[in-house]
């Protein structure tokens, strides 16, 4: 099934609502169900043409839950339930009604999608060198020292097992 154009529906929709012929048929002539239509005409008998304009909408939890205790309460399915509430899709409502019911109100709360955005680099805070003669100064000065002995004696420690090791001569 091909998407459609908002003027094709609209079109479809008045071929229908002015009696001229039957949701088999103009679902026929345009290659789609005749489900389709007939969700088509109930949003158009609710919200006029002002249905099919609405662009892409992010719906908030808050708005989900509302429209999900509508629904409960007055015992309304969910093609009659998006035609009161212009919501451009039935599916999207029986959506909501499973993500609640399996995870509660949390599943209804939209999550971001696609790949988090770059975030700028953020400046490392160094230290400030402490004061020359202070303690702070003469203990990272110590710490340094006791690095670079303990390097010296391990490197001379390699230097002196290598002497001991017997040379291989080459043979020709």
């Amino acid at each position: 099934m091909a998407k459609l154009k908002v003027e094709q529906r609209i079109q479809a929709v008045e071929r229908y609502v002015n009696g001229h012929e039957s949701m088999n048929e103009i679902a026929k002539d345009i290659g789609i169900n005749y489900q389709i239509i007939s969700v088509w005409v109930r949003l158009y008998q609710e919200n006029g043409i002002e249905a099919f304009l609405k662009s892409y909408t992010n719906y908030s939890a808050e708005y989900k839950m509302s429209v999900l205790n509508y629904m409960n309460e007055t015992g309304t399915s969910s093609i009659d339930t998006a035609a009161i509430f212009n919501i451009s899709s039935p599916g999207m409502i029986r959506n909501w009604k499973k993500k609640f019911e399996s995870g509660g109100y949390d599943a209804l709360v939209s999550k971001k999608k696609g790949r988090p955005s770059m975030k700028k680099e953020t400046k490392k805070t160094t230290k400030p060198a402490p004061a020359e003669g202070s303690i702070e100064e003469l203990e990272t000065r110590i710490k340094q020292l006791e690095m670079e002995n303990a390097y010296l004696k391990k490197l001379n420690a390699l230097v002196q097992m290598q002497e001991k090791l017997p040379t291989k001569s080459k043979r020709k």
